[in-house]
């Protein structure tokens, strides 16, 4: 599972940057996978309200925003750290806020949920220099607005005031136990779930369809990650428009090789992998007998989309029944 941060701090080693060490660093000593973004790094560019998200679902933009995108998908937790700048977040990070309105179309215009939206959690983290008692109200709705677009749960606000000088946060008396805490409370569960590995020929239709329908329909008890032993170049199209019959987006989606599995699984579930698939140690290994829709027609996809679904909610009986 992949923990995200986003400093967002033009400061780069500086209190923002530590608290997000200290979540992130806990949350990797706990077994999550880690990613830390230095936004102002990335140079974003603002919003220029074109409205194209709205009307095709993406951002036309051409810039580092374009991978940030599917990291925010497949992040289970995203942290959003800054320091508090005319009672709101920083440029930089305000930036990649509102080009999140791309995420927010795909929801509410589109109608479509990602398959991590049900499970994902979002935490913000924040220093003023200031004492007033509303120095974080600004930056704390804004951080409300954007996770609800990403699709996270607001699991609420770490926020110190009178923080200024570089490093100041290291002397806060709780702070660091806090933030640590809370890494554990909210990743501490995520790892205890069941690791299920899916892999097909093409990772571009069947294992993406089992990996989605998993992911958002239990990915409470279920971490999942899909492979293919001979990935394509992109997902099928037809499987998009398939998931998408059923209120599921397969937007930001790229096809990976076996050598691309990040996660250690418990169990693997092939469906025509036929020899080229490895056998973790250590994983059980299951064959489901799928047909191949690659190359077939929307209604065929629709059929073997249908066949998963079913396999899927029958795994998850299995799994809580301890089978």
């Amino acid at each position: 599972m992949l923990v995200l941060g986003l400093q967002g701090s033009p400061r780069k080693r500086g209190n923002t940057a530590t608290m997000l060490s200290w979540f992130l660093d806990r949350a990797g000593a706990l077994g999550a996978e880690t990613l830390e973004l230095q936004v102002p790094e990335l140079k974003i560019q603002p919003c220029k309200e074109c409205g194209t998200c709205e009307t095709k679902g993406f951002c036309p933009i051409e810039d580092k925003m374009q991978e940030v995108y599917p990291l925010l998908w497949r992040a289970e937790v995203v942290v959003m750290g800054t320091p508090v700048f005319f009672y709101g977040p920083t440029a930089q990070l305000k930036a990649l806020i509102d080009r999140s309105q791309a995420l927010w179309s795909r929801k509410y215009v589109f109608k479509l949920d990602d398959p991590g939206r049900p499970w994902r959690k979002g935490l913000l983290l924040a220093v003023g220099a200031t004492k007033g008692k509303n120095l974080f109200e600004g930056t704390g709705l804004t951080a409300k607005y954007f996770f609800d677009a990403l699709g996270a749960s607001y699991e609420g606000a770490l926020t110190y005031s009178r923080v200024e000088a570089a490093g100041q946060i290291k002397e806060h008396p709780t702070a660091r136990d806090d933030i640590c805490r809370k890494a554990e409370e909210i990743v501490g569960p995520l790892l205890a779930r069941k690791r299920v590995l899916f892999l097909c020929r093409e990772n571009a239709c069947r294992s993406q369809i089992s990996a989605a329908f998993a992911r958002f329909l239990f990915g409470d008890r279920m971490e999942v990650e899909s492979a293919g032993s001979s990935p394509a170049h992109e997902v099928n199209p037809l499987m998009r428009a398939a998931m998408a019959e059923k209120g599921i987006d397969m937007a930001y989606l790229v096809p990976k090789s076996l050598e691309q599995v990040r996660m250690k699984p418990d169990l693997v579930i092939s469906m025509g992998c036929e020899q080229n698939c490895p056998m973790f140690q250590g994983a059980e290994f299951v064959e489901w007998d799928m047909p191949d829709p690659s190359g077939k027609d929307l209604d065929f996809m629709r059929s073997v989309r249908d066949q998963i679904e079913e396999k899927v909610k029958q795994l998850a009986e299995e799994l809580d029944s301890g089978g």
